[in-house]
């Protein structure tokens, strides 16, 4: 029996997005957590491509709008190209994972969920000046 679980995006201390994932095992590695994320971001995108939208990686051929992403011309976007640029972004400290307060170091840390757990993937913004 799965897990259906709410992971939130948030920059700074500020959330921006929330995202439901249905029947996740209780027991998951980050790695799994950050590819089913992706994967059901990228089908909700691939089922309306003319909607702006927010996912954890822009895909290439996706434009900056002012509430996310919109891609210049429709087409499927390949979830396991994402999935792979995203593990690669939580390996250069891109974004962090936050799982009931604490902060998740390894992609093969696992993680024990429950339907209340805290998950929450915080982006991180460059800062500007110098």
């Amino acid at each position: 029996m799965g897990v259906t679980l709410t992971v939130r995006d948030q920059t700074g201390t500020r959330a921006t997005s929330e995202l439901t994932l249905p029947e996740l095992p209780d027991h998951v590695t980050v790695r799994e957590l950050i590819r089913t994320r992706v994967r059901e971001e990228v089908a909700n995108v691939n089922a309306a491509p003319e909607r702006d939208f927010r996912t954890l990686v822009r895909p290439s051929d996706a434009e900056q709008v002012l509430n996310g992403f919109r891609l210049r011309r429709p087409k499927p976007i390949d979830w396991e190209r994402q999935a792979a640029v995203a593990e690669e972004g939580f390996r250069r400290n891109a974004f962090f994972v936050l799982v009931d307060g604490r902060q998740v170091e390894t992609l093969d840390e696992e993680l024990a969920l429950t339907a209340d757990s805290d998950v929450r993937f915080v982006k991180l913004v460059p800062l500007v000046g110098g």
